[in-house]
């Protein structure tokens, strides 16, 4: 953890060592360099990975001690050189950067890159606007941008690309990554959007645009594609997995059409690639379908010129309702709200909702 720093410190949450717990720490504020932002942070959503981090060291070559939290709200607190479109005092939302301490959620300042930083339309609140940034990311990386990155569905964001007419499945409709998918394949004018997801999110998901739900709670993943097949006899274009475990890529790679160069994308950056033998040669799926990983970040190499393309038409997207922030779980104590949040994501006590903390509110 390095800072190009003001005189100025704040607060901040660190992960001091591998698998440590968080610590309340005095840091300084770092100071931004040409084209970034230095934003002071109001809302700062969780996400499951703060918690795999902190708790199983998630990502090899971590640098400690660390800050983490990649889902960031704010206020523009200083301008860099070379920025254009932003001033002091503008409310912007952005999403952090994995082992780049200086632009994580979990401190009461924080860097950001301007070119992959939204304002936050008017009526939207600092909390709302921080739900948005990784789960929407993971999930329009694996449905949007060109091969190899994703499944290319649109990867010029042109509003006239249609898919009426088509058929999609989203497995893990009521996760937050699972929303946003279903948002974006709304978004693609896809005619029928089944989701698997438990019912009691039933009205909410058809709010965003859902058609389908198949129950979770009723059906399990081996019988998810007799569920969809029951309820469209149409070929499934695409199939989005925001569920890692691998009977849910089983599952949603049978659901898939064949001979229809149908994808998969798989809401993690290692999925397996169904292979069969034929005469002891190992051959790769022969009937089309295609299996893509997001990682949902806009800072990788690879996912940069979309990302930068993204989040220049991100605000307006937003303002038009084109996505809509996940709902809002508020928790007390400013930064040390972090040390229940993760109990509760680490406990699966999270259903449909982000967890948010205020940094400010840090006694």
């Amino acid at each position: 953890m390095s800072f190009t720093s003001n005189s100025a410190v704040q607060q901040a949450l660190v992960i001091e060592t591998s698998k440590a717990p968080f610590t309340l720490k005095s840091i300084p504020v770092p100071k931004p360099g040409p084209g970034e932002l230095l934003v002071k942070v109001f809302a700062a959503a969780m996400n499951p990975v703060d918690h795999f981090i902190q708790a199983f060291d998630l990502f090899p070559n971590f640098k400690y001690p660390a800050v983490i939290g990649f889902d960031v709200a704010g206020e523009v607190e200083e301008v860099g050189e070379d920025v254009e479109g932003f001033a002091k005092g503008d409310k912007v939302f952005f999403e952090g950067q994995e082992n780049k301490s200086e632009y994580d959620a979990f401190q009461q300042y924080a860097l950001t890159t301007a070119d992959t930083t939204a304002k936050i339309p008017a009526g939207l609140s600092y909390a709302q606007a921080s739900t948005i940034p990784l789960t929407l990311m993971t999930a329009v990386i694996g449905l949007l941008p060109a091969h190899p990155i994703g499944a290319g569905l649109n990867p010029t964001l042109d509003p006239q690309v249609s898919f009426a007419g088509e058929t999609a499945l989203v497995i893990g409709g009521g996760t937050c990554v699972g929303q946003f998918a279903i948002q974006t394949l709304r978004y693609l004018k896809f005619t029928t959007i089944i989701t698997y997801a438990s019912a009691k999110h039933t009205s909410y998901l058809k709010s965003l645009g859902a058609t389908h739900i198949v129950d979770r709670t009723h059906v399990p993943l081996s019988d998810l594609p007799s569920a969809v097949a029951h309820l469209t006899s149409e070929s499934i274009k695409v199939v989005y997995s925001a569920v890692t475990a691998p009977e849910a890529q089983e599952a949603g790679y049978a659901c898939l059409g064949r001979n229809c160069a149908a994808k998969i994308a798989i809401a993690h950056p290692r999925p397996e690639v169904p292979k069969r033998k034929e005469n002891g040669e190992v051959i790769e799926d022969p009937e089309g379908r295609i299996v893509y990983s997001c990682y949902g970040s806009p800072h990788t190499e690879a996912n940069r010129e979309f990302g930068r393309l993204f989040w220049g038409k991100l605000a307006g997207m937003v303002e038009e309702g084109v996505f809509v922030p996940s709902r809002v779980e508020s928790l007390p104590n400013g930064l040390l709200g972090v040390v229940e949040g993760a109990k509760m994501l680490g406990n699966g006590e999270v259903s449909g909702v982000k967890l948010v903390v205020y940094p400010q509110e840090t006694a």
